[in-house]
């Protein structure tokens, strides 16, 4: 249970980050309201928050984030910008997540 605790708050944290990212994205280059920022800016709060919740140390935690931020990027792109990933996005993004796995859930 503890490790599916921590893949949702990793999951959560990247929606967070990507999602706050995208909205301060849409106000400064696609020139949407000033209230796309804020709200942007309030996420990316949430995903800092969200991020303090793992039990592991800051480094741990960072490293494994950063292998799902790819992951959850990928997916985000594709359904909100309409990217197609190619097999090497998806080969990348599965070797990148047999990595976090090593990283954070194999036990020490």
């Amino acid at each position: 249970m503890q490790i599916v605790k921590s893949i949702v708050l990793f999951v959560l944290a990247g929606i967070c980050e990507i999602g706050g990212g995208y909205l301060i994205w849409r106000w400064l280059r696609e020139g949407s309201s000033w209230w796309y920022a804020l709200a942007g800016a309030v996420i990316l709060v949430v995903y800092g928050v969200l991020a303090t919740m793992q039990p592991a140390s800051f480094g741990r935690v960072y490293a494994t984030y950063g292998g799902f931020f790819i992951v959850l990027s990928i997916i985000w792109a594709y359904y909100f910008d309409g990217f197609i990933p190619d097999r090497y996005d998806i080969i990348g993004a599965l070797i990148v997540l047999v990595g976090v796995a090593i990283i954070y859930y194999v036990p020490r």
